[in-house]
């Protein structure tokens, strides 16, 4: 007689056990899907509102990507329980169409990470030229100037050139130097950002003067470049175990087949 561990008894033990946590780590995985949908949806709204390259069902993407993957998980821990292999096999295939969205989606991200940065330095010009036109981009902007404490695409100095400076008269000559005036939220004060004295119109001087030295640009950049890389390199994970689930999914659905067969 064959050991116990060899014994064919054994071999669905462990393909059971192995799918069983296989669907709840997917399951897992798209609750966390769900859960970044929900956070872009609500945090990354001025981001995408500011792009020029227009993103507008990113988060929906998620959140729809998520819920579809968290019912499948759970899906893959029923079909496991009341051994259904017809079930197993739906779930191998969704598990296929999901290691190709994964892959189509991560290397997207990697990929197009240029594209992106791109897209938003464009968007932030065209938000400061045209902050007076509208106001749906223009509170984007507050917004993000005051989360980022920023101003401007590339520096404060892009407001010059802007339909806002010309009715506000932002730069000025002074007795020590010159003032400027700029939208509230590029100071650190959120009211007062009118005929603000600068001394020297460098970093220092600037940030003296109470008004963010930096642009945003830079910063957004770095902060979506880590960002998307890490997505990226998850979502390309989680891509590749699914070569797991569905090699255990096609296994134990043909294991149970001949059993419900010599039932019948």
């Amino acid at each position: 007689a064959a050991p116990p561990c060899c014994r064919p008894v054994g071999v669905m033990h462990l393909l059971r056990l192995g799918l069983l946590a296989f669907s709840c780590l997917f399951w897992a995985a798209g609750l966390a899907i769900f859960t970044l949908g929900v956070w872009a949806q609500i945090s990354l709204a001025d981001y995408m509102t500011l792009s020029a390259n227009r993103y507008p069902n990113a988060p929906l993407i998620l959140l729809s990507t998520g819920a579809a993957v968290t019912a499948w998980g759970f899906l893959g821990c029923l079909g496991v329980a009341a051994n259904l292999p017809c079930v197993l096999r739906a779930y191998g295939f969704f598990q296929l169409a999901t290691l190709v969205a994964g892959l189509a989606a991560g290397l997207s991200g990697l990929f197009y990470r240029e594209d992106i940065a791109g897209g938003f330095r464009s968007g932030l010009h065209r938000a400061v030229a045209g902050y007076t036109e509208d106001e749906g981009r223009a509170d984007a902007l507050d917004s993000l100037q005051r989360a980022l404490e920023c101003c401007g695409a590339e520096g404060w100095r892009d407001w010059l050139n802007s339909d806002w400076a010309i009715q506000h008269m932002t730069f000025l000559p002074a007795e020590n130097g010159t003032s400027v005036s700029l939208p509230d939220s590029c100071c650190v004060r959120r009211k007062g950002c009118r005929n603000r004295p600068l001394l020297s119109d460098d970093n220092d001087g600037v940030a003296a003067a109470g008004i963010h030295p930096h642009g945003c640009f830079r910063k957004v950049f770095s902060l979506v470049n880590d960002n998307v890389f890490h997505i990226a390199a998850s979502v390309l994970g989680l891509a590749f175990t699914q070569i797991g689930g569905i090699a255990l999914a096609c296994l134990l659905a043909n294991k149970l087949t001949p059993r419900q067969h010599g039932r019948v």
